[in-house]
């Protein structure tokens, strides 16, 4: 059974946890009310530079919650604004985007905004490289209990890289499909 996100901040605060969850488009009408009506309060500016790009992300806090529709614990709104420079043939191109989050707690701008990027250093460390070296969003298994199986495979192939000290996952999947020595090796085999 699929809950709803709703129905699932209502059981995080039941259990006496607290959440914080990015709004996108399948909550339409709450994402929309937030963006009318978020009035920032607090912000904190970072700015990184890596991978050719430059980011800054603008992170705002919202906790005027007058005219936003009753949810589950919530205390918090969170605006962060992201705005990249980077090089694309030749050419500086820019790109802004702005995301929105609901907490259920309150917390410095500086500490939301570590903990989202916290998120996507998951994101990209975990679940990239699942879809994009392991082609998991491409695969085809579908019947009983194989997702889950494969699943658990992908995850111990990448702990298995990552323990033998690879960073560059995609490399590591390439060494290991040229030999049985390079696989012995890893499963410290003799």
């Amino acid at each position: 059974m699929r809950l709803a996100p709703k129905k699932t901040c209502q059981l995080i605060i039941d259990t006496q946890n607290h959440y914080l969850g990015a709004l996108k488009g399948n909550q339409g009408n709450l994402l929309k009310t937030v963006q009318a009506n978020f009035v920032p309060e607090v912000s904190y500016t970072e700015i990184s530079k890596g991978h050719g790009r430059l980011e800054k992300r603008v992170i705002s806090l919202s906790t005027t919650l007058d005219n936003i529709k009753p949810w589950p614990g919530l205390k918090t709104l969170v605006r962060v604004e992201s705005e990249r420079q980077f090089k694309y043939g030749g050419h500086l191109r820019r790109e802004t985007e702005t995301r929105y989050y609901i907490a259920s707690f309150l917390e410095s701008a500086e500490s939301f905004a570590q903990r989202i990027r916290g998120y996507w250093g998951v994101e990209n460390k975990v679940h990239h490289v699942r879809d994009v070296t392991q082609g998991e969003d491409a695969s085809r298994i579908r019947m009983h209990q194989l997702p889950q199986i494969f699943a658990v495979a992908r995850n111990f192939a990448i702990n298995l890289y990552r323990s033998n000290e690879f960073s560059n996952m995609a490399q590591a999947e390439r060494l290991c499909k040229f030999g049985l020595d390079t696989l012995k090796a890893i499963f410290r085999m003799k």
